[in-house]
């Protein structure tokens, strides 16, 4: 496919990732072109020294990967995070609060971010993603959690952390353009391994991909 680097926030999140790791992450980055690289709040200093220049940006993930942490806190993460050159923030909803029923909750949770994100630092603004966790979510709550990122002003809807159950599934890239349309991307997270997922998950709606096998991706 034309310009699938471009799709691509080429992933490293595992705990035990070292700074070499992240440099290698960053260095493939930049050699592909992709269009950022995702790593640990605390590796995000490192990420953006390293990718300075290049046109490839940092995203950081927040509240990750379960989202169950207070609100407080993951705004004040995000916070830290554009404070040390994020350009992007991935967050986790709270997922206990959407399988409760209380949108209201996580929609609030959610806006805390992207205040923090989009308004945090003067002169300073970082794209949010949502990630919703579907592998977790029934598809009336997908949609629920879908609206909640629209009205707290969230750039992206995000299927999945890839800590949990599942990844991202076609279907499940589908369902959540169907609900935002064109007002919001998309992306699609965990278990895009081949260049035949990313087929899928862009054919499906997908602006994005996130995955650790971003060079494999390049066909």
């Amino acid at each position: 496919m034309q310009n699938i680097e471009k799709y691509i926030d080429h992933t490293l999140l595992k705990p035990e990732a070292t700074a070499d790791a992240i440099r290698k992450l960053c260095a493939e980055a930049k050699e592909h072109g992709f269009m950022s690289v995702c790593v640990n709040t605390s590796r995000c200093e490192l990420a953006s020294k390293e990718l300075e220049g290049s046109g490839v940006k940092t995203c950081c993930v927040v509240g990750f990967p379960l989202g169950a942490m207070a609100t407080e806190a993951k705004a004040f993460e995000a916070l830290c995070a554009v404070g040390k050159g994020a350009d992007e923030v991935d967050m986790v909803i709270n997922i206990g609060a959407a399988k409760d029923g209380d949108w209201p909750f996580v929609e609030a949770d959610i806006r805390a971010v992207v205040n923090a994100a989009h308004e945090g630092h003067p002169g300073k603004s970082a794209l949010v993603k949502v990630i919703i966790e579907t592998c977790l979510l029934t598809d009336e709550e997908k949609k629920n959690a879908c609206e909640c990122a629209m009205r707290a002003g969230a750039d992206y809807v995000k299927t999945s952390t890839g800590f949990s159950t599942g990844g991202a599934t076609a279907e499940d890239v589908a369902l959540m353009r169907s609900v935002v349309g064109e007002k919001l991307g998309v992306k699609a997270s965990g278990g895009v391994r081949t260049p035949e997922d990313a087929e899928r998950m862009i054919a499906a709606g997908a602006s994005r991909l996130g995955t650790s096998n971003g060079v494999k991706l390049l066909g």
